[in-house]
């Protein structure tokens, strides 16, 4: 996507500094898991309304995701292909909502034509690089710009919660029905990764930072009990080896030479 493209649908040229375009800047310059920006400057941007829209467009991701397998571990089983590509999109709300809750306690629009991605090409094909476009977010009564026009301010860090929860289940609902058309995986499997994808972002935005127990608390903050269509309150408990969690959902990774199910996977017995 171009800038231009971007400007046309939502008036964002990514030139106006405004309160979310400087917490994005914070947020990305304290974490690497992924390159967060307010622009999509340069091109191959995808809208993630546009994959949406048009799913057979995640054909062309799986094709990227079977490159890399078959030259990575010399085979590309299907259903590892589609689930890889599974995780890696749903990733890209839940890590922007997490890491924005964790480091700002701002929660941004999670709308599909509100975020874009850039598939890395130089290694794992996953999102390489995610826009935040447009300037509308939701914060605490604290926060310095809780008086920006585009500020909805809420009671507390509870009601900030719900509005990452139920702004990442909207985006997750649409990818659901999207995906389900063309991949071979039930609504129940889909909306298993979804929950563990913000499960397991809401925890890795503390680690990422050398805070695991505050990117702890926050998924419990965000998970406590089930919300459906989520399948489950967060998992994440200590283990013989520091915190852990007890996936939902399987990423086939054991379908490879040389691999076993990964630590948590529903495929083990717990």
């Amino acid at each position: 996507m171009t800038v231009e493209e971007s400007v046309r649908e939502t008036g964002h040229t990514g030139l106006r500094t405004c309160p979310l375009t400087d917490s994005i800047g914070r947020v990305d310059a304290v974490q690497e898991r992924v390159r967060l920006t307010g622009e999509t400057t340069g091109e191959r941007w995808i809208r993630c309304s546009e994959l949406l829209r048009a799913p057979h467009r995640f054909e062309d991701w799986w094709t990227t995701a079977g490159d890399w397998l078959r030259a990575t571990y010399g085979e590309a089983p299907p259903r590892t292909t589609i689930a890889y590509v599974m995780s890696w999109y749903l990733r890209i709300p839940a890590y922007t909502g997490a890491a924005m809750l964790f480091h700002e306690r701002r929660v941004p629009t999670l709308r599909p034509d509100r975020l874009a991605l850039r598939i890395d090409t130089r290694g794992r094909p996953g999102a390489a690089e995610v826009a935040v476009l447009g300037s509308e977010f939701a914060c605490l009564p604290g926060d310095p710009a809780s008086g920006d026009p585009n500020a909805t301010v809420v009671d507390d860090e509870r009601a900030l919660a719900h509005v990452l929860r139920t702004r990442y289940i909207s985006h997750a609902a649409k990818f659901v029905r999207a995906y389900r058309s063309i991949a071979p995986m039930g609504t129940r499997t889909l909306w298993s990764a979804a929950t563990d994808a913000l499960d397991n972002c809401l925890w890795w935005a503390g680690r990422d930072c050398d805070d695991e127990g505050a990117g702890v608390a926050d998924a419990t903050l965000v998970l406590p009990s089930t919300f459906t269509p989520l399948t489950a309150p967060s998992t994440l408990h200590v283990g013989d080896h520091g915190w852990q969690r007890h996936r939902h959902s399987c990423c086939f990774t054991y379908l490879l030479p040389g691999r076993e199910e990964c630590t948590g996977c529903p495929r083990r017995p717990r």
